[in-house]
């Protein structure tokens, strides 16, 4: 049976055929607990510094957000009642 397109065309190369599912590695729960630990030996947690100076560019980035909406809202605000006031 030919694969062809909703409009009848005959797709190029034609769908591939169906694989089963991908066969898992089975590993023992020890080997398990091994590789675990492995991978988190090769973590590289940030320093005190590093975690103090993010924390503060996102309270700094937070602010500097929150104060640009409260402008942008305190002008849609205006803009809407000075047309309500035109309307009225």
């Amino acid at each position: 049976m030919a694969v062809t397109w909703p409009t009848g065309a005959p797709v190029p190369g034609g769908c591939p055929r169906p694989q089963g599912r991908a066969a898992l590695a089975k590993v023992s729960p020890i080997e398990f607990f091994r590789q675990v630990r492995a991978e988190s030996a090769k973590i590289v947690w940030p320093s005190r510094k590093q975690t103090v100076t993010t924390g503060i560019m996102v309270l700094i980035m937070t602010s500097i957000l929150a104060i640009f909406f409260f402008g942008v809202d305190s002008a849609f605000q205006a803009i809407v009642k000075g047309l309500l006031k035109l309307v009225s």
